[in-house]
């Protein structure tokens, strides 16, 4: 099948604010960190759905772990609830594009404390979203304890991150490897009942990053994801204070 790969002027297109879509939340995505490493293209091809082809950066696929915290979550109309509204995420994301070089995100997998958002994430996002036991701890001189164990799963594949920010914040520069892994404003889902492929639209600020000092890191997730061929350190690490989000609706392909 022939396809178009994204174009510097798609990823910027991608990071003004959508028109004609519907935004029905609001979110605030907090203390991330940015774990990445280098993976096989064609493993990553061989994973995704039809209609969808891995992204790469001169010639080279990313996989990704993501933990942050999810503040402030609310539908468009309604106000944030002390209980439902603030929760911790991990996620396992890959980069993609469709057949018209539109670049985005492949989500393997989402873990939250927060039931509510599973159900709801799965259910009219079509998120691969799984439930775990999460906690994380913000400590002197900005670090970030976070672990996460899913439900299910046994002790030894729990996973812990001990991360803190070490440098000046500043958006990433339009055409770098940093552009290419944090600035996507667009994700790719499937629904289950039918295979169909959907996209949602997000719109923030660029992310205020920052090079991450990471003293403590597992990659039980992406082995979780069934990833093979990840081992040792990441070859690329970020962190983010975060940014405030308005999340749009699902569109189908």
């Amino acid at each position: 099948m022939d396809y178009r790969t994204p174009s510097l002027e798609n990823r910027k297109m991608l990071c003004q604010r959508p028109k004609g879509r519907r935004q029905v939340m609001y979110q605030s995505w907090q203390k991330l960190l940015f774990l990445h490493w280098q993976v096989d293209p064609g493993q990553i091809q061989k994973m995704l759905p039809e209609g969808l082809f891995v992204d790469t950066f001169k010639n080279r696929a990313y996989v990704g772990i993501v933990p942050f915290y999810m503040w402030n979550i609310r539908p468009r109309y309604l106000p944030a609830l002390p209980w439902v509204s603030y929760f911790l995420e991990l996620n396992v994301r890959t980069y993609v594009h469709d057949a018209k070089g539109v670049p985005g995100v492949w989500f393997f997998s989402l873990d939250t404390n927060q039931p509510l958002a599973a159900y709801f994430g799965s259910r009219f996002f079509y998120m691969p979203y799984t439930q775990a036991q999460m906690k994380a701890e913000r400590r002197d001189e900005g670090i970030v304890h976070y672990q996460c164990q899913r439900k299910g799963t046994p002790e030894e594949e729990k996973s812990e991150y001990i991360y803190r920010g070490v440098t000046d914040p500043s958006p990433a520069v339009p055409g770098t490897l940093e552009y290419f892994l944090a600035e996507r404003y667009l994700l790719y889902a499937v629904n289950p009942k039918n295979g169909a492929l959907y996209s949602g639209r997000v719109f923030h600020q660029s992310y205020p990053l920052q090079k991450a000092e990471v003293s403590r890191f597992s990659i039980s997730p992406i082995k979780q994801a069934g990833i093979c061929g990840v081992d040792g350190n990441p070859v690329h690490a970020l962190y983010s204070e975060g940014v405030d989000v308005q999340a749009y609706a699902l569109e189908k392909q």
